[in-house]
């Protein structure tokens, strides 16, 4: 089975987010044999929610449709580093791979900050794969908060 990214599925929510007025993130989660189950954009203004990252509501998404509490084997795309919660919750789903585009050294929870895998109490580390797209993610969030600046 030869590699194929879901990125441009997630840069397409974070495009979606950012005409909501949202924090443009985008995710995605991809079955073991390459098919999207869930994809999501951040909504938590929307809904009012601090928790409605776009990788918890791709993850809650992909639960509910898989109907389990764990992703084992399913992989992750997203176009920010992940915050620590986001971080926690991928390796409580049990996510295989975390595909991620642009490195968020203010509030990431992977390779910055709180680097949750990287911790004994992380019961589960994914694979990481950082970079993805990252020049077409970064665009996307620097041009967001530049027009609010």
């Amino acid at each position: 089975m030869s590699f194929t990214s879901h990125m441009e599925i997630a840069l397409a929510e974070a495009r979606a987010a950012a005409e909501r007025g949202e924090v443009p993130v985008g995710a995605v989660v991809v079955s073991p044999e390459g098919k999207v189950v869930a994809r999501a954009g951040n909504r938590t203004r929307q809904l009012q929610d601090p928790t409605a990252h776009a990788e918890m509501l791709a993850i809650r998404a992909a639960c509910a449709a898989l109907g389990s509490e764990r992703l084992t084997g399913h992989d992750l795309y997203v176009t920010l580093e992940p915050c620590p919660m986001c971080a926690a919750v991928i390796s409580f789903a049990r996510i295989r791979r975390l595909y991620y585009g642009a490195p968020d050294p203010k509030s990431g929870g992977t390779a910055h900050g709180a680097r949750v895998f990287s911790h004994p109490q992380c019961h589960h580390a994914p694979e990481v794969y950082d970079g993805i797209a990252a020049g077409e993610a970064e665009r996307l969030l620097k041009g967001f908060f530049g027009d609010r600046r």
